[in-house]
């Protein structure tokens, strides 16, 4: 049976409500009661919400807003610093997960293309759980937020790699295509640069008096460089994260920050409800034993070896093993890899529900472990919680 969006947001934002009532009376992550009311509510038990796809082209507007706001709150020398930093240890723990995920889908019986596939879906951390569990003070202030979108920006950057491989497989398309992405980032940039210095800024100390129009500006500036980003063969979080971070050094910058987190949240909480919908619970007793498999070694792999390479970097041992325990699940880029993948006929249902629910078991693991153990702005424990 059909039912209208304004149904579905019903569902989705009353039952959320309801969930997360419970959730917080019995201590447990919010964004878990998210997750939980997507199966529930989604095609695989009630069917009340029918269309997760659909949702789940809205719910990315709030990954979008995400690595926005990351970038206004990022200045570009620190940045650039962190970067730097930060290469080494993206590269080499890319290259341990691929291994890994690699080598457990060979020994699932996966084709050599699955177990390509796997290793790569492996290779990322979730942004969104990273940072919405990571308090606004790290971030803004701390060494520890700093490094970690460092780590996280040059995933996106090799999951942009990634993707550009397996649409070149399934396209035929070649070499002309990764040039042309290599230089797509440095004229986004200089373009993003350009129009902020003559066109937004001066636009801005004009009118900032109207809070509306910096409101509208924001929004604005915001999907127009993701969408670009989109356009130029990048994706439409980098042009997103490119357009918050050239208006970080204005004032201003606060001013968006606040106003546009609601609507970030907003898009979150679909974000999170579309993938407990988008899961197909007929196919776990094909799968239940290789996904438990795969994602006991993403949950005890990914912070050994964030922990081992960022002590080689001269971290200390307490900030190594917070982040790598904040890092260790795999990410919305997963999702969208075992998507493109399985579009193409690249690999079979199995592999692709494999990596679906992998992600699902990692998210809600690592949230538990971080909630509990790392100040975080939903703890339970007013101890640990940091807004």
């Amino acid at each position: 049976m059909e039912h209208s969006l304004f149904f579905s947001f019903f569902i989705i934002f009353s039952g959320a409500a309801i969930l997360a009532t419970l959730s917080l009376y019995t201590h447990q992550p919010i964004i878990i009661a998210y997750v939980a009311l997507g199966i529930i509510a989604g095609p695989s038990v009630m069917g009340w919400v029918s269309d997760a796809q659909q949702l789940s082209e809205i719910a990315h507007i709030g990954i979008v807003f995400l690595l926005f706001l990351l970038g206004l709150d990022m200045q570009p020398k620190s940045l650039a610093h962190v970067l730097k930093k930060a290469s080494l240890v993206a590269l080499a723990s890319s290259c341990v997960f691929f291994a890994a995920g690699y080598g457990a889908a060979l020994a699932f019986g996966f084709s050599q293309t699955e177990a390509l596939v796997t290793g790569a879906a492996l290779m990322f951390s979730s942004t969104i759980i990273g940072i919405k569990l990571l308090p606004t003070t790290v971030l803004h202030h701390k060494h520890m937020g700093e490094l970690m979108v460092g780590l996280l920006l040059l995933q996106d950057m090799i999951a942009i790699i990634v993707l550009l491989v397996l649409g070149s497989a399934s396209s035929g398309g070649g070499i002309q295509d990764f040039a042309l992405t290599a230089l797509a980032l440095p004229c986004l940039i200089v373009f993003s640069y350009v129009c902020v210095k003559f066109v937004i800024l001066p636009l801005l100390v004009k009118f900032d008096l109207f809070h509306e129009y910096l409101f509208l500006m924001a929004i604005g500036w915001c999907l127009g460089l993701a969408e670009l980003g989109a356009y130029l063969g990048l994706s439409k979080e980098m042009g997103a994260f490119v357009a918050g971070i050239t208006l970080a050094t204005h004032p201003v910058a606060q001013f968006m920050t606040e106003k546009l987190k609601p609507i970030r949240d907003f898009f979150l909480v679909l974000f999170f409800f579309t993938l407990g919908a988008g899961f197909k619970l007929h196919v776990l007793a094909d799968i239940w034993l290789y996904a438990i498999i795969l994602s006991a070694i993403v949950l005890i792999i990914k912070p050994v070896a964030f922990k081992l390479l960022l002590g080689l970097q001269s971290e200390n041992s307490k900030l190594s093993w917070d982040i790598g325990f904040r890092l260790g699940q795999i990410s919305e880029f997963s999702l969208l890899i075992a998507y493109l993948a399985i579009a193409s006929n690249l690999i079979g249902e199995n592999a692709a529900h494999t990596i679906q629910a992998t992600a699902v078991i990692t998210f809600i693991v690592s949230t538990y472990i971080v909630i509990f153990k790392y100040p975080n702005p939903i703890a339970p424990s007013s101890k640990l919680r940091r807004d």
